[in-house]
């Protein structure tokens, strides 16, 4: 006599993608203490806060970007990991230092989640302490294929600002420059060295 045997399903060896809603739905505190997030294409990547060093060199970045480019109407200003849409399905979403939306590229639009699906004209990302090189330029590359025009990565280390642009070499720009970005910003004059100023 034959016995059939069921055994139960094998799991599934696939890793679950995560969405922009799964994200907006995780929490911002947890009992070890504040946490932020990215989607890398559906996966989870979970971020320490920025330390003081990168909140000063981004306030510096933001405030000049809301003086200079969007009260004299030139665009909006966000700062502070504002979460972008770069890509769905799987859904890539980073969180941006800072940014500037062009007059040109308004009005802003929101997913439900209230994340950016507008694609910045220009980006700011300030380099961690215990971030790769090759990850950083690897996000530049995104923000590049996904339409933001100018991308700029200020390294405290270097006290550097490199501008990056889709198609053209990196621009660096050293603390006896002045830091300009004419077809994002007319007008936007800011002293590399103000940047770092702590």
């Amino acid at each position: 006599m034959t016995v059939a045997v069921s055994y139960p399903p094998v799991a599934e060896t696939t890793p679950r993608l995560l969405t922009v809603a799964d994200l907006a739905a995780l929490p911002s505190e947890l009992p070890s203490g504040p946490v932020l997030y990215e989607l890398d294409y559906g996966r989870l990547i979970i971020m320490a806060p920025p330390g003081d060093v990168h909140g000063a060199i981004e306030s510096n970045l933001a405030t000049d970007l809301k003086i200079q480019g969007e009260r004299r109407g030139f665009g909006k200003a966000r700062s502070g990991e504002v979460a972008v849409i770069l890509q769905r399905n799987p859904d890539r979403v980073v969180g941006a230092d800072a940014l500037f939306v062009a007059a040109s590229s308004l009005p802003i639009r929101l997913s439900r989640e209230g994340y950016l699906e507008t694609i910045p004209d220009l980006v700011v990302e300030v380099r961690s302490k215990n971030e790769t090189l090759a990850a950083l330029l690897r996000k530049v590359e995104e923000y590049l294929q996904a339409g933001v025009r100018v991308v700029w990565v200020a390294d405290p280390e270097t006290r550097t600002v490199t501008a990056h642009r889709r198609g053209q070499d990196p621009h660096v720009f050293t603390e006896s420059d002045t830091l300009t970005v004419e077809d994002v910003i007319p007008g936007f004059r800011m002293a590399v060295r103000d940047v770092f100023q702590l």
